[in-house]
Parts: structure tokens; sequence; C-alpha cells
């Protein structure tokens, strides 16, 4: 079996990931329910996600709807408690350079736009729906493969704007001030549901949920902090569908 945590993988989250999955592991044991020691890194996302070995792994919004559903095990939604977000709900910042002047949003929507890639709900389909919202059609100038990488671009004056989401740029604000200290929010999405928790279809959903939620609870504070996961959702799949697909770009 395979098990991965890809999303929010940084650096200097790795040991709190590794001991959230070494608790996970430790319950699916208890259930005889094999599991790998360590979670696979370094690996396309996409071949993970669609591995008939998955265990257990994270995805976003968008592609679970429109490439995942009906191919893998919905499992529950991470709530991060992120501000004006419901429980298992996150949104995206809209920032811009720190040095830009104060425009009406509108014309901000107009600047080159920096996404991270084109199948991100919080990159690409949030700002996109946003914009619509406005009567504003975007068209990415920019794909850097990381939000950090967008939030980068737009401190170094390579992009007008770019959408962060909400738990990569607390993130960022933590981890890397260099960046953060050159951006400023402008605004930000309505939310949606967060990065959902999978599994493979042919896997018992309720035992790797059982997992889940007992290490949350056992996570170590220092840990639970780094990773900011309160509690697993149950939210439905129909909310996930429900939300429109941007263009591909």
């Amino acid at each position: 079996m395979i098990a991965a945590l890809p999303m929010y993988d940084r650096i200097e989250l790795r040991d709190a990931t590794d001991a959230f999955w070494a608790l996970i592991r430790h319950s699916l044991l208890d259930q005889q329910i094999d599991a790998p020691a360590s979670l696979t890194r370094d690996v396309d996302p996409w071949s993970i996600w669609t591995d008939p070995r998955l265990i257990f792994a994270q995805t976003c919004g968008l592609p679970y709807r429109a490439r995942l559903h009906g191919k893998v095990t919905l499992l529950g939604t991470p709530d991060y408690g992120l501000p004006g977000c419901p429980a298992g709900y996150y949104n995206s910042v809209l920032v811009v350079n720190a040095r830009a002047p104060e425009r009406p949003i509108a014309e901000v929507l107009r600047g080159r736009l920096a996404i991270n890639e084109g199948l991100s709900q919080s990159g690409w389909a949030a700002i996109h729906a946003f914009a619509a919202d406005l009567g504003i059609a975007l068209t990415p100038a920019l794909k850097t493969g990381a939000h950090v990488l967008s939030a980068r671009a737009v401190a170094q004056g390579q992009a007008d704007l770019a959408a962060i989401d909400a738990l990569s740029w607390h993130y960022i604000q933590r981890f890397d001030p260099m960046i953060a200290e050159n951006l400023r929010e402008v605004a930000r999405t309505n939310p949606t549901p967060a990065l959902p928790y999978i599994t493979a279809k042919s896997i018992d959903r309720a035992a790797i949920l059982q997992a889940l939620n007992l290490a949350i609870t056992k996570l170590a504070p220092r840990y639970r902090d780094d990773l900011q996961v309160n509690a697993a959702i149950a939210i439905p799949a129909e909310a996930y569908l429900a939300i429109p697909n941007p263009p591909k770009v």
C-alpha cells in the first residue's frame, strides 16, 4: 500500500506531517490494515491518487471533481479553522505587490495573473469565479507550479496578482517572511470545501476514517499547531461537484 500527504508538505512541516501519518498508520495496523511505514514523496501526485494501492492521501477539490470522482473514495475534509470559513472550508487570498498603488478590485483583476496550475481550486478556479461575479474574464499570464512561487512572482514584480490558498498564505507569512512582507492582501474569495482526504475505490472508508479521526485527537499540540488540523469534516461529494470548473489553461 502507499500513502501521501503532498498538498502542504513543506520541509518545515515534515516532522509534523510524518508524526500525523505515524498515528494514522498505528491505528490502521491495530485494525489489521496494511499501511506503509513512510509517506511517498517526490512522485507525481496523479500517479499516487490513481494508484489502486492507495490507502490514504490528500488531493485538491478541482482534481477531485474534474477527474477523481468515481475513481477514489472520499474520506473526509480537514477543518483548518480558517477565518471567515465554515468548518471544513477554505478560500483564497488575493495578493498584489506591497508597493502597488491602491486600486479598485476590478482594475486589480485585469493585471498580470500568476497561477500555480490550471487544476488548482484555490489558485485558479477560485479567482476565476471571483472575477466572473464582477463580469471580468481572466487569462493567466504565468504558471508557476506552486503557491509559494506565485507569491514570489508577485513579490518580485513578474506578475501583478495571485490567488493563494489561505492555509498556504498562513505558511508563507510564517516561513517566507521575505516574500510575505512584499505582498498586500486585497480580497478573499468565497469559501469552498477544503482539500479532501481520499483512499482507493476498493478500500473500506469507515476503517480509514476511524484511523484519521483518532490520529487527529492524538496529535501533539506542537504538531497540531503546525498542521492546523482540528477535525475531519464529513462534506459530501455533491458539495465538491456543485462548484463550476474554470476554463482549461
